[in-house]
């Protein structure tokens, strides 16, 4: 039989949840004596990160169930069965369970009770990430920079209705310049031997939020960087009794930023905390969407060990962080420390957790398939990464037009509107006939919004060098292969911009930096001085990607909707979709002047 919404949930809630992780985990913890009459306990702190509003192991966009290359599945109903799984190896009280952020955004499941059916409307309903959340009993949360997309009150209410603290020690009120929220949560565990553990819980948002959500935060709150508030927080717990210090922290290992000196703060500074900040026993690392099962840094000033771990993003794995402690000079120490990954495909979902919110899952399904146009060819993201297609020409003609009409009879009126757009997907397509929202909704799986800012030729001739460091150097005559052609330095696709409204070349053989060839506007070279319209979105023109320029550039307009719903909008206005009508080739992948790749005759 084929799988469809209702056989999914029928599936899913009639599987068992009770599949082994052979050897994964050990036996139940518990306080024992050790040499010299010593008394150990041993505990295990469970974490997800980066579930961007993953209930179920269902992809919106595609209707069905979610797969990948690894075959990965996705959500909380399969990490709901884990943690049920580790609670019962280890003793339910010898566990915490916590989240490094990135939790209302991010699926149509998230979105629809955001804007479609509101939970912060009068007798609104509950959050389905709250009520999973709330169901599968976590401790603790760090806020994450998408959970700011959506606007501060519908942060607010979901706060409200969570049973367990968001976290977040470095978002701070505007003018008070003290904690929006709560800066850590204290739990006790209690042990045989009569002496609870202590296990603080420190959460650190990612300072990114002050550029990427600048329309939401700005004059309300402020985002200082993650060292900074660890450095005061972590000798507060200590004093206040803290056994153990773990740090939920979303920002990434890596040390870098991707809005460049816009702030002074780096984006991804978990190993920097590890490293400068004593005191820490642990953090639970989000934001990079990358799978560390367990990695050590030593911090300078102790010389100890502090175990850093990411599970992989939606809820693809569970971390454990197994915690060994001794009583000392009557107080426990943390004597060792390990952390490891489950994988959530090894389980059945919870069929409780698909019973609690099987109706919100059909409500959305039936929403997303909602027809609300027809288009005259079949369209893919599939090739978009290395040629001009008319999908992103889509994108990029519905923002021209939206910004065009915006601008329509001001000071502005009389440039020309260029456009920039991503490929977010290589596998969002628009089908040749019936087109529904979750098609549309598919090439932009991002909450972005919309803006038109001011920028001369000169400028957007830096905007096209910077982008195009995308591309691995390959030598003319050199074989092409489109599997290693793309994500040179690790760009990932959401920072490469195609500009639709000029033309030009990337010639790939040339260095980074020098690639941008027969650069032209209306078949002219493009003037430097000339003064041009881009609609941008609001991610790139906040600083995301660190693109040249047009973060200071002048904002002549912006949009507070969702550029998907501009576009779902804009079908709908239509009735059809036919390329014809927009697309065209702008720009392609040369060396020495001969195209990469041949158009179709």
């Amino acid at each position: 039989m084929p799988l469809n919404r209702r056989t999914f949930l029928e599936r899913s809630a009639a599987a068992g949840a009770g599949a082994a992780l052979a050897g994964a985990l050990v036996e139940p913890a518990a306080a024992a004596p050790g040499k010299g009459g010593e008394k150990r306990y041993s505990f295990t702190v469970m974490g997800t990160t980066d579930l961007h509003g993953n209930v179920f192991n269902w992809d919106y966009f595609t209707d069905r169930e979610f797969d990948d290359k690894a075959h990965n599945d996705v959500g909380l109903a399969k990490i709901s069965t884990l943690v049920e799984q580790v609670r019962a190896a280890k003793g339910r009280r010898n566990t915490l369970l916590i989240d490094a952020g990135d939790t209302i955004q991010g699926t149509q499941l998230s979105y629809y009770y955001a804007k479609v059916d509101p939970i912060t409307a009068r007798r609104g309903p509950v959050h389905p990430m709250a009520q999973a959340m709330n169901a599968i009993g976590y401790d603790a949360a760090a806020l994450g920079n998408h959970e700011f997309n959506y606007g501060i009150p519908v942060l607010r209410k979901f706060q409200e209705q969570c049973d367990f603290p968001l976290l977040g020690a470095n978002a701070l009120d505007a003018k008070t310049l003290r904690p929006a929220f709560p800066p850590y949560s204290m739990h006790r565990l209690r042990t045989p031997c009569g002496r609870d553990v202590r296990v603080a819980v420190l959460g650190l948002t990612n300072p990114g939020i002050a550029i990427w959500d600048k329309a939401n935060v700005s004059g309300k709150m402020v985002f200082p960087g993650l060292e900074e508030q660890a450095a005061k927080w972590v000798p507060r717990l200590r004093s206040m009794g803290a056994d153990v210090v773990i740090v939920s922290a979303h920002s990434g290992s890596s040390g870098t930023s991707s809005y460049g000196d816009q702030l002074p703060y780096i984006e991804n500074a978990a190993a920097l905390v590890a490293e400068q900040v004593p005191g820490i026993d642990a953090i639970l690392v989000g934001h990079a969407h990358t799978e560390i099962p367990e990695y050590r840094v030593k911090n300078k000033e102790t010389g100890r060990d502090v175990v850093l771990s990411e599970p992989l993003k939606w809820g693809q794995r569970l971390t454990l962080f197994d915690f060994g402690l001794v009583w000392r000079k009557g107080r426990w120490v943390v004597e060792t420390v390990g952390a490891q990954v489950l994988n959530s495909n090894t389980v059945e979902e919870d069929p409780e957790i698909v019973k609690l919110l099987g109706d919100e899952h059909e409500k959305v399904v039936a929403y997303v398939n909602q027809v609300i146009g027809t288009s005259t060819a079949a369209m893919s993201t599939a090739d978009a990464p290395w040629k001009d297609e008319p999908i992103i020409d889509l994108i990029n003609h519905v923002q021209a037009e939206t910004v065009k009409a915006a601008l329509a009879g001001g000071a502005y009126a009389g440039l020309p509107v260029l456009s920039q757009a991503s490929c977010f997907s290589r596998t969002a397509k628009i089908p040749a006939g019936r087109v529904t929202i979750r098609d549309a909704a598919g090439l932009y799986p991002f909450e972005n919004t919309l803006e038109a800012r001011l920028m001369t030729g000169a400028q957007l001739k830096d905007y096209l060098e910077y982008s195009a460091r995308y591309y691995v150097q390959t030598p003319a005559g050199a074989p092409v292969d489109t599997a290693k052609l793309t994500n040179a330095g690790g760009t990932p696709d959401y920072n490469y911009d195609a500009v639709y409204g000029l033309t030009y070349e990337i010639d790939i053989a040339r260095p980074a930096g020098s690639r941008i060839v027969n650069l032209s506007f209306e078949g002219e070279p493009l003037d430097p001085a000339a003064r041009f319209v881009l609609a941008v979105n609001n991610y790139r023109a906040s600083g995301g990607g660190a693109f040249p320029h047009v973060a200071a550039a002048q904002q002549l307009w912006a949009n507070s909707d969702e550029i998907r719903n501009t576009i779902i909008q804009w079908v709908q206005a239509k009735g059809t979709v036919d390329p014809a009508a927009f697309a065209s080739v702008g720009w392609k992948l040369t060396r020495d002047g001969v195209p990469v790749f041949q158009a179709a005759s």
